[in-house]
């Protein structure tokens, strides 16, 4: 395996700053937004895209956090370590990711809302897209665009969970 650093933390600094300002372009209602983080990391990206709303516009939004797993078509886990303490309910929902790759964790994201509650709108924001869809899924909110190819890999590390921020590609030597 080759590894690479894409890019470090004053660069995921940045793609959360942007997102965040996109965010409050495209939201004009700041007040009906749940930011909901996909566990694990999607759960601390989340947490600095709420922070800086806060810094930015000086609102403090709600939040929780997804586990996908009992919603997954491909692998079926019954622990389910979802912590969202709010009303989905007719509220506009940022599902917030680290990497979108074939959606499908989206699409049990979303299975797992709707089974929470009807949200009248979801959003996503990811810090990552690295292409390659197996469903008709995209993002709203995209930190940085990279391009992949199925052999190589893309690690989001997060300082909170990590140690560490970073974005790395691996690739399978040959």
């Amino acid at each position: 395996m080759s590894k690479k650093e894409l890019f470090n933390a004053e660069a995921i600094d940045h793609a959360i700053t942007r997102i965040t300002y996109e965010i409050i372009e495209q939201n004009k209602d700041l007040d009906q937004l749940v930011i909901i983080g996909i566990k694990t990391r999607g759960v601390y990206i989340a947490r600095r895209i709420r922070e800086k709303l806060q810094e930015f516009e000086n609102i403090s939004l709600p939040i929780g956090d997804l586990d996908t797993r009992p919603f997954r078509d491909d692998e079926k886990h019954s622990d389910d370590t979802t912590e969202i303490a709010v009303e989905v309910k007719g509220k506009d929902v940022i599902l917030v990711d680290d990497v979108l790759y074939t959606g499908r964790t989206i699409r049990a994201a979303i299975d797992g809302l709707i089974a929470l509650g009807r949200p009248s709108r979801v959003q996503l924001a990811v810090l990552v897209d690295r292409g390659h869809r197996e469903l008709p899924i995209r993002a709203d909110y995209v930190g940085k665009n990279i391009p992949t190819s199925h052999d190589e890999e893309i690690f989001v590390s997060v300082h909170e969970f990590d140690g560490i921020d970073s974005v790395t590609i691996e690739r399978a030597d040959d």
